[in-house]
């Protein structure tokens, strides 16, 4: 694993994923909703920060390519998890979170079946996805401070919910094409 700023920031986003969570459990409350949306935001940047860096320093590596996915990950849905304890199961929550779940985990099923066969490129549209994603959970985590934050975090949530169908059906189209095409080859 080389030891790059790129891979030390994603490092650094998967170990604040569930610091976001931990952050409930030894901080008491409001605080630990200030803690728990600056922990999310910060990391959130990273993420844009390390593929930057990344191809700005050209230190891009195999290692990177296969943890920055699992950071993501793991900050999203340890967010949205956190964020449904928080709100109670709200159904407007409920439900894009479910289909964020889903796409996850089927999109990381079919990486591992398709693993060192066939290697499908992150989209732009992916890219915005998870933007969107990660905008949505800091509003989210805002709501404390205003109903403002609560109904744009949940819009975006919904919009954010959309292109994580649209981008897993998409993977999962090309995927299983290109799979195809070099079984057949």
């Amino acid at each position: 694993m080389p030891l790059t700023i790129p891979n030390l920031l994603t490092l650094l986003r998967l170990f604040a994923a569930p610091a976001v969570a931990l952050v409930f459990v030894v901080v008491p409350r409001p605080a630990a909703d200030a803690v728990a949306v600056t922990l999310f935001l910060s990391a959130s940047l990273t993420d844009f920060l390390d593929g930057w860096i990344a191809r700005r320093w050209n230190q891009q590596s195999e290692f990177g390519r296969m943890l920055d996915p699992i950071a993501d990950k793991a900050m999203v849905t340890i967010a949205l998890a956190v964020l449904m304890m928080l709100t109670g199961l709200d159904p407007w929550l409920l439900v894009p979170a479910s289909a964020i779940f889903l796409r996850e985990t089927a999109v990381s099923g079919l990486r591992e079946h398709l693993a060192g066969r066939v290697s499908i490129p992150v989209t732009k549209l992916a890219k915005w996805k998870t933007t969107v994603q990660m905008v949505a959970i800091g509003a989210l985590f805002l709501q404390p401070w205003g109903e403002w934050a609560r109904v744009s975090g949940l819009a975006l949530i919904w919009v954010a919910a959309a292109l994580t169908v649209i981008t897993g059906w998409d993977y999962f189209r090309r995927g299983l094409a290109s799979s195809a095409m070099k079984e057949g080859s």
